[in-house]
C-alpha cells in the first residue's frame, strides 16, 4: 500500500531484518511446549551419557566383538566339559595360556637370546666407529656435537643392519605383551558381564549359575572374596614373577630398575583392586598369574629351551633352578 507525504508517494518500510543474514524477526509464542535450543544429534548425545544411558567407553568395550568372543569361549568350555564354573574358568585360562602365550613367550626368549648374542659384535662395532669418527672429526674440524651426532646416526644404522641380518629386532620381543594384555582385558570384562548379569551376554541365567559355581571359601563367584585370600594370592604371585625377573638380570640399567619398581608397585596395587571385583574375575587373574609364573620357570629349563630352539647365551646356566633358589635365599632370607 502506498502513502503520500509532501507530494511524494512512499512505500511502507519492510519488516525488520537481521541485517542481510536472516529472516524477519518473529516473537516466540508465549504458550506451548518449550523446544530445545540444541540440535537433535546433540540432545541424543547428551542423553546417551546421562545417568540412564550407556557408560561411554566401557559400554563400548563390554559389547565389543572381542569381549563377545571371550564370552563364547567361556560358554563353549563350560558346555563341552560340564565342569562347574570355577573349573571351566581354570580350564579356559590354562588352555589359552598354553596355546597362545606360551609359544609367544618362547618366541620372545628366542629373539632376546639372539639379541644378547649380538652384544659382543655390537661393542666391537662401537669401538671401531668411535675411532673412525674421532679421526674424521680431526681431519674435518667437526665440533663435539657434530661428531656425536655422526656417531649415533651411523651406530643406529649399523645395529639395525645386524638386527635385519639375524632377523631379531627387539620390537619383535614385545609381541607377547600386545597379545597377552588385550586377551587379559577381554576375558576379565567377559567374566564381569557374566557376574553382573549383562543382558547382551545372556547374563541372567549365567549369573545364577556363577552364584553357585564356586568352591571352597568362595562358593559365590559373583560376590567379592571377603577373606582376601584370592586378592592377596594374586599380588604374591605377581611379585614372585617380578622378583624372578629381577634376580635373573645382573647389572640392570637405571631404566630397568625404575620399570622393576613400577611393576612391583602395580603388583601390590592389584591386591585392593582384586578385592573390589567379583570372585570369578579374581579367580581368572590368579590362574593367569600362576600360569605366567610356571611359564617363566619352564623357560629357564635348558631342555625346554633346546626343544624350542632358543639359542644358548653366555648368561645361561646348566642349573638354573639351583641358581635361582640360591639368589633368592641370599637376597631375602640370609640378608642380615
Amino acid at each position: 500500500m502506498l502513502c503520500r507525504l509532501g507530494g511524494r508517494w512512499l512505500r511502507p518500510l519492510p519488516a525488520l531484518q537481521l541485517g542481510a543474514w536472516g529472516p524477519p524477526l518473529a516473537l516466540a509464542p508465549t504458550s506451548g511446549p518449550k523446544r530445545s535450543a540444541l540440535p537433535l544429534w546433540a540432545v541424543a548425545s547428551v542423553s546417551a551419557v546421562g545417568p540412564g544411558g550407556p557408560s561411554g567407553w566401557y559400554e563400548a568395550l563390554a559389547t565389543s566383538a572381542p569381549v563377545q568372543g571371550a564370552e563364547e569361549v567361556l560358554l563353549a568350555a563350560h558346555t563341552a566339559t560340564g565342569l562347574p564354573w570355577w573349573g571351566s574358568i581354570l580350564l579356559t585360562t590354562v588352555a589359552l595360556r598354553g596355546a597362545v602365550t606360551l609359544p609367544l613367550a618362547a618366541y620372545q626368549h628366542y629373539i632376546l637370546a639372539k639379541v644378547e648374542n649380538l652384544q659382543p659384535e655390537i661393542k666391537n662395532i662401537a669401538r671401531c666407529l668411535t675411532r673412525e669418527v674421532a679421526v674424521r672429526a680431526n681431519q674435518l674440524g667437526w665440533s663435539k656435537r657434530v661428531a656425536r651426532l655422526t656417531y649415533l646416526k651411523n651406530m643406529r644404522r649399523l645395529v639395525s643392519e645386524l638386527y635385519v641380518r639375524d632377523n631379531c629386532h627387539p620390537l619383535k620381543a614385545t609381541l607377547l605383551v600386545w597379545i597377552q594384555l588385550p586377551m587379559w582385558i577381554f576375558m576379565s570384562v567377559a567374566l564381569r558381564n557374566f557376574s553382573t548379569g549383562a543382558t547382551h551376554s545372556e547374563g541372567f541365567p549365567i549369573q545364577e549359575q556363577l552364584a553357585s559355581g564356586g568352591v571352597l571359601w568362595f562358593p559365590d563367584l559373583t560376590a567379592l572374596d571377603s577373606t582376601w585370600i584370592l586378592p592377596v594370592s594374586v599380588g604374591v604371585i605377581n611379585l614372585l614373577i617380578v622378583e624372578i625377573f629381577a634376580l635373573q638380570k645382573i647389572g640392570m640399567s637405571r631404566f630397568q630398575t625404575y620399570i622393576t619398581h613400577f611393576v612391583r608397585a602395580v603388583s601390590v596395587l592389584m591386591i585392593p583392586i582384586a578385592a573390589t571385583v567379583p570372585s570369578s574375575i579374581v579367580l581368572y587373574w590368579l590362574c593367569s598369574s600362576f600360569m605366567g609364573l610356571s611359564q617363566n620357570l619352564l623357560l629357564r629349563s635348558p631342555r625346554f629351551r633346546q626343544l624350542c630352539r632358543i639359542p644358548m647365551t653366555k648368561s645361561d646356566s646348566d642349573t638354573p633352578y639351583k641358581d635361582l633358589f640360591a639368589a633368592f635365599y641370599a637376597k631375602f632370607i640370609s640378608r642380615k
